[in-house]
């Protein structure tokens, strides 16, 4: 159990190693673009030659998608923050997933009945936080990878949205189903 302060610590180290180098490499192109240092130089040929890898087929991505390819450092850079945040907190729910069964293996049926009950209704609250997301960005709901999302969710939102119409283009359905399973959840815990 020892090994996880050290995984959580690697992994961090990992994400500023990454944020460090593409801060590097976007700065380098940010001042061979408004010339403030010549990309004939040392310095930015160096950065070129060790970012080419990683750069040549996010620019090749964005042109195909229509972008200026000029944005690629930018692009690397967000992707650093958000695969960074994702990584950290993959590591972290990994070893606290891995702990929490290291204590559940020595622990009675009540532990277990609280661990899957608490767990079925954190799943049900995050499948209404994909779904309320997934509307804001125009996502069908009949996509393959949202229909998991849709069954998880159907049974509480559909009652809700019969009472509770829509108010203009606010539905507050999903804020009454959290508040529902919150509530119900605090009382069934509160009972194992």
């Amino acid at each position: 159990m020892m090994v996880f302060p050290y995984l959580i610590l690697a992994s961090r180290v990992v994400v500023v190693v990454a944020l460090v180098y593409t801060t590097i490499v976007a700065l380098t192109h940010w001042a061979v673009r408004s010339r403030r240092i010549s990309p004939f130089g040392r310095w930015p040929r160096l950065v070129r030659q060790a970012s080419d890898p990683v750069l040549r087929p996010l620019e090749r991505r964005i042109l195909r998608s229509g972008g200026n390819p000029q944005d690629a450092p930018l692009w690397l850079v967000g992707i650093a923050i958000v695969g960074g945040l994702l990584l950290v907190s993959l590591v972290q729910w990994l070893a606290g997933f891995a702990i929490t069964v290291g204590i559940m293996a020595r622990s009675g049926p009540r532990a277990w009945a609280y661990s899957l009950v608490n767990g079925l209704f954190t799943l049900l609250i995050i499948a209404l936080f994909v779904r309320v997301i997934s509307s804001w960005f125009g996502i069908s709901p009949y996509r393959p990878w949202m229909r998991p999302v849709m069954i998880l969710t159907d049974w509480i939102i559909d009652p809700i949205r019969r009472i509770l119409p829509p108010l203009g283009m606010i539905d507050f359905s999903p804020l009454v189903a959290w508040l529902l399973l919150s509530v119900v959840r605090g009382f069934v815990l509160s009972h194992i």
